[in-house]
């Protein structure tokens, strides 16, 4: 580490992929500290979600979705049995219930193969009820490689390779602000109990759901080059009774996401979500009279559900770059040649496949501020 500075880097937000950039800068031999403004790591977005681990089947060619997706789910496997994090390689049936969404089949078939996803199959409706009976299927594809995950469990492990390279993850201390200093680097200033100002060389925002509000706060950040974020609400519904199906089932994507899902969680229970409503803030409640709603909408795969069986599980809110309508934008990583502040990496709309591909954009965030 420099002596002119307390620490090589600082990253903002202990979430799955603060968290992961900060191990991929501990990796190349820095000395990191992650700053949190919870009480615990992971409270945000990184604890609110479907602990999916993406095939990378849906994302745009040559996007960062796509290719950080993928690279980061080879990388996360192999991660999580190197640290005995609990995972499930159960595999996704992505399912078109009639002859009409076939052919929105057909489009995510041929954005897989772009997407370089190995393993992908292609199932008649009797193939994908053989692997899963009770499933109304028309037609499908199977992903291999997707699961299910501790998302919780990983994100202690990457907490544990920060501190194990002489690095700090520092919960209850928000960030405050942050100023270029005038040989390089940065003054962060950080609150909580005992409010001080740290010295870096590098700064690293990944704070989620106020990544807008963290850039405002960074002296010198070009407003104009803030994009406008939108909250999106999902809510989830948990199965009273035995789970149906032992693979992930997707319906085609909904506009601007991926729409409301089945999976079998690492306890073995059925938890179906989330949906997508966009809030003026994050907003963690549940509506039970949704549970009708899903109801209607998880019959068309799974026509056996049984009437009152959907309890309200729990509530999630994505960071989202686009409004209700408009075109899903990709992950956005803003380094200097955006803003003009050297040593600076912004993270805008991480939101899903964020989590499966958090290795993956930490060593993007990494490499674009080191090599």
């Amino acid at each position: 580490m420099s002596q002119d500075f307390d620490f090589d880097a600082v990253v903002v937000g202990a979430g799955a992929v603060g968290l992961a950039c900060g191990y991929a800068l501990s990796k190349r031999g820095l000395i990191v500290a992650v700053l949190e403004e919870q009480g615990h790591i992971g409270q945000g977005v990184s604890s609110r979600n479907s602990e999916v681990i993406h095939g990378g089947l849906y994302y745009a060619s040559g996007s960062l979705k796509a290719r950080l997706c993928v690279r980061g789910r080879r990388a996360l496997y192999a991660f999580l049995e190197r640290h005995n994090v609990s995972y499930k390689k159960c595999g996704k049936l992505v399912v078109a219930t009639s002859q009409d969404e076939v052919a929105r089949l057909d489009a995510i078939w041929t954005q897989a193969g772009d997407n370089d996803v190995e393993g992908m199959e292609r199932l008649t409706g009797e193939q994908a009820r053989a692997l899963e009976p009770g499933l109304n299927a028309h037609a499908a594809l199977l992903s291999p490689e997707s699961g299910v995950f501790d998302s919780h469990g990983y994100m202690l492990a990457l907490q544990g390779e920060i501190e194990a390279a002489g690095g700090a993850v520092v919960i209850a201390t928000p960030f405050e602000g942050a100023e270029a200093l005038s040989g390089g680097g940065f003054a962060v200033q950080a609150g909580g109990g005992e409010p001080t100002t740290l010295t870096c060389r590098l700064l690293v925002t990944a704070p989620g759901l106020s990544a807008q509000a963290v850039a405002a706060r960074i002296e010198g950040y070009p407003e104009s080059h803030i994009p406008k974020g939108h909250f999106g609400k999902g809510v989830y519904f948990r199965l009273n009774g035995k789970a149906p199906f032992q693979r992930l089932i997707y319906p085609p994507p909904i506009h601007g996401a991926l729409g409301t899902h089945y999976r079998n969680d690492l306890g073995g229970q059925a938890v179906f979500g989330p949906d997508l409503e966009y809030v003026p803030s994050p907003d963690y409640s549940i509506d039970p009279a949704k549970a009708e709603v899903f109801a209607a909408y998880i019959r068309k795969f799974w026509p056996a559900l049984p009437d009152g069986a959907l309890t309200p599980d729990y509530a999630g809110v994505r960071p989202k770059l686009h409004g209700a309508g408009e075109p899903q934008p990709d992950f956005q990583l803003r380094g200097a040649d955006d803003h003009g502040l050297e040593g600076l990496m912004v993270l805008f709309g991480i939101e899903s496949p964020g989590l499966t591909s958090s290795l993956a954009i930490g060593e993007e965030v990494a490499a674009r501020l080191l090599d």
